[in-house]
């Protein structure tokens, strides 16, 4: 095998990092994505009455954010969640996660398949790797992060509009897809301007997600990229971050 050919991972220099003698001390907050992230990884997917069957069981065990698809993704997706909400199968307690691409139709769909629901977190997100920009969306950092800006923007528009309109409270949530593919200065800067369209406040928090979609390194520098983002995002207390070692 011709390893030379790859490059190797460049790990952020953090000399004087914090994170190795930091201890939990509290619960953090979980969110279930068996029924999304879990689901696709399945040789069959789960079918609605499975579905069903599972939520339950997150609900009994007591677990208050769950993330229930990615309901602009098919019409099963889409039949699921309302299917969930108009046969009042979530808790006054329970939060759903819906996750959606930043993609004008997409967006307004998934608004479409919460309507009725009490409490929802809409995560939103666009990839922002070195890669994915040069392959896949062939644009530079500027024209990725209008994709991320415009999204926001949309985001909040609707939901101003919905909960103008019912009694349904809504959150925010952006990812920078493949975040450990991104330099760390690009993440940063991208999650800041969400931030400031979205009107992130200490009271009112975003919460921003450091998927590591796809491994570059050793767990270790996945916990540089973070302790480094933590110290460089403005407003730090305005945003709550989120980890998801989807690849480990």
């Amino acid at each position: 095998m011709k390893t030379n050919k790859y490059f190797p991972f460049v790990p952020v220099d953090i000399p004087d990092r914090t994170w190795p003698s930091k201890t939990i001390e509290k619960a953090p907050v979980w969110c279930s994505v068996d029924l999304r992230d879990g689901n696709q990884a399945l040789i069959d997917p789960m079918n609605l009455e499975e579905k069903l069957e599972m939520f339950q069981t997150l609900v009994d065990i007591g677990i208050k954010e769950i993330e229930v698809g990615f309901p602009s993704a098919s019409e099963t997706e889409y039949e699921i969640l309302r299917t969930l909400i108009e046969g009042h199968y979530i808790p006054d307690d329970v939060t759903i996660q819906v996750l959606v691409q930043c993609r004008e139709h997409l967006i307004r769909r998934t608004f479409e398949a919460v309507e009725g629901a009490k409490n929802v977190i809409i995560h939103f997100y666009n990839s922002t790797s070195t890669l994915q920009r040069k392959v896949v969306f062939k644009k530079d950092m500027a024209g990725i992060t209008d994709i991320a800006v415009s999204g926001a923007r949309l985001v909040k528009k609707l939901s101003d509009e919905l909960m103008a309109q019912s009694d349904i409270r809504i959150r925010y949530e952006y990812s920078p897809e493949s975040y450990t593919g991104t330099e760390p200065d690009f993440a940063v800067d991208i999650c800041q301007r969400v931030l400031e369209e979205l009107g992130a406040t200490p009271e009112n928090p975003v919460i921003l997600n450091l998927p590591s979609t796809v491994e570059g390194s050793t767990p270790n520098g996945y916990a540089d990229q973070i302790e480094y983002f933590c110290r460089h995002l403005k407003g730090r207390d305005s945003a709550i971050i989120s980890l998801h070692p989807a690849a480990t």
